[in-house]
């Protein structure tokens, strides 16, 4: 079937609920799914962990000054 894209704002939350609802979302996500976070700062944390459990991702600024990370299986 067609790829879904799923997305999650967790702008402006405190820590560590943003990376807490990241991981809750990334445990549901089917293989060839795109989760789009967007976020406040760039999770540096995140990253490395994603990077150690198989996921690929990619984080860029959009105009209204929040990043958006997209997060998908390897």
């Amino acid at each position: 079937g067609m790829s879904q894209t799923r997305s999650l704002d967790v702008c402006g939350l405190p820590p560590p609920e943003p990376f807490e609802q990241i991981m809750t979302a990334l445990d549901d996500l089917p293989n060839g799914d795109l989760l789009e976070v967007r976020i406040h700062r760039q999770p540096h944390p995140l990253f490395e962990v994603l990077r150690n459990n198989g996921f690929v991702y990619n984080c860029e600024p959009t105009p209204d000054g929040v990043f958006l990370i997209k997060i998908r299986h390897q």
